[in-house]
């Protein structure tokens, strides 16, 4: 089901519900807050086998349209803009208030979930956020903001170049890069409370493996 909810700014937050087979009306169930990658793309209606897969274990699947998604128009998206573990973060988490609010969740019983920018907010979740989620698991995540951006630089040949300015928008970048080190999940270790699982693809083209790596060092 398609639901809204505001973030502490007041922002309203678009996102979508997945029950469990066979629950009408979910009463303190656990959570999997499952953040899209991008982050500019969005979740929709459509059948989604990763939401299906879990809410059919029992879960509550939340899949946030935080600020910086698309398809809710221009402005929406640009709020993202310097977002990354700051509001886009805190839109995650701010639906994780609203649902307990509603009694449908426990929130002592939230896990957080995605795959590449989802990645990185789930590990962000149990850094930056650490007293939401008791687990986090991150699919080709991004661990350390510098370093993504320095090795986007080091790739194309340019800091001026398109996928660069890119990646520097939507993070805030500062100062070359050295203000991202405060939203990196592998700089941040001393916070983690909770397990994290690691997944990546060797051969992924956007997030390269070193990036869990870097966190698995961690």
């Amino acid at each position: 089901s398609a639901i809204h909810y505001l973030a502490a700014d007041g922002l309203e937050i678009p996102a979508f519900v997945t029950l469990p087979p066979g629950v009408t009306e979910a009463k303190n169930l656990p959570l999997v807050v499952m953040p899209h990658g991008g982050p500019a793309v969005r979740d929709n209606g459509a059948y989604d086998y990763w939401a299906q897969a879990i809410a059919s274990r029992g879960y509550v699947v939340l899949q946030p349209n935080f600020r910086g998604s698309s398809g809710y128009g221009r402005a929406f998206m640009e709020a993202g803009f310097g977002e990354w573990g700051r509001k886009m973060q805190t839109d995650l988490s701010d639906g994780v208030r609203h649902l307990a609010g509603e009694g449908m969740i426990d929130p002592e019983r939230v896990c957080i979930v995605g795959g590449s920018y989802g990645g990185y907010a789930a590990l962000a979740g149990v850094t930056l956020d650490a007293e939401v989620y008791r687990c986090a698991i991150s699919i080709n995540g991004v661990s350390d903001l510098r370093r993504m951006v320095n090795r986007e630089a080091r790739d194309t040949g340019t800091r001026s170049h398109p996928t660069v300015r890119y990646w520097n928008r939507f993070m805030g970048a500062e100062d070359r890069g050295r203000n991202l080190d405060a939203f990196s999940p592998a700089l941040l270790m001393d916070r983690v409370k909770a397990p994290i699982l690691l997944i990546h693809g060797k051969d992924d083209t956007v997030v390269p493996i070193e990036q869990s790596r870097v966190m698995a060092n961690a």
